[in-house]
């Protein structure tokens, strides 16, 4: 039996997972850019993960796509299995056992038939990891943004504080971006420290391409510009990308955790 095609006996598990991104393309399984073969993608490593397991092919769906060089700590995904004899629990050292170090299954249950990994999370959480003012250690370079001023949080936070509610986020957009609408609900936005780091945290019920690191780069740079809070309220209702800093880079950016309807 074929797990992507047959549902009528099989299982839904879910699945919270975590990698490290710095050397796969992506979350979502793709082509290279040469359009042969298959570039290294977290979904494409756990689907054959999967697939050795089932002995066919496994489908496997994430809560949303990470793009190249980004992290994960709590990414969450759902796949229908045909094995009726391994507990769901079990699946996670199954999983393990089949998946290099980067990727590392955390937990697994069976839920139930309808759950979609996707469709049915109501927020998600991301975290930008930023080390100011001192030299960071080589494996912390993987993992954060190094700058070398030491950034005012108060005022990062009063340009953070007006991300919120219904927002049109298109000065944080791609123009690549294919979603149809560019309407968000931010729940929350800020800064905090962390031990002697700095991090960015936000939680929307979804996001554009690369809209958090474009984020995390415009208030940056208005911090540093120390930019009037009237004028960065105005770049984000112009809704013009040219008006907002650049992405900072994918290496500080974790998916840290998603949430679902009870």
């Amino acid at each position: 039996m074929n797990a992507m095609t047959d549902r009528g006996s099989t299982r839904n598990i879910k699945l919270l997972l975590a990698y490290d991104g710095a050397d796969f393309s992506g979350w979502q399984t793709q082509k290279n850019a040469a359009g042969s073969g298959v570039t290294r993608t977290v979904q494409g490593c756990i689907e054959e993960a999967l697939r050795k397991l089932h002995k066919h092919p496994v489908g496997l769906t994430g809560s949303g796509r990470t793009d190249s060089g980004v992290h994960a700590a709590g990414q969450t995904a759902n796949f229908y299995t045909d094995i009726q004899s391994i507990a769901p629990e079990r699946f996670v050292p199954a999983l393990n056992n089949l998946l290099s170090r980067d990727v590392r299954i955390l937990a697994a249950k069976e839920t139930h038939a309808g759950f979609h990994a996707r469709f049915d999370a109501k927020a998600r959480t991301y975290r930008y990891h930023i080390i100011a003012g001192r030299h960071a250690l080589p494996h912390e370079l993987r993992y954060a943004l190094q700058i070398w001023r030491r950034p005012s949080v108060e005022r990062l936070n009063s340009y953070a504080r007006l991300l919120r509610g219904e927002m049109d986020c298109s000065a944080f957009a791609r123009p690549r971006d294919p979603s149809e609408s560019r309407f968000r609900y931010i729940f929350n936005a800020g800064f905090f420290v962390q031990g002697d780091a700095l991090v960015f945290e936000i939680t929307a019920n979804a996001f554009l391409w690369k809209m958090v690191r474009s984020i995390t780069g415009t208030l940056l740079l208005c911090e540093e510009k120390e930019i009037p809070v009237s004028e960065f309220q105005s770049l984000v209702e112009s809704g013009e990308r040219n008006k907002a800093g650049p992405a900072a880079p994918p290496q500080g950016l974790f998916l840290w955790k998603v949430a679902y309807r009870v």
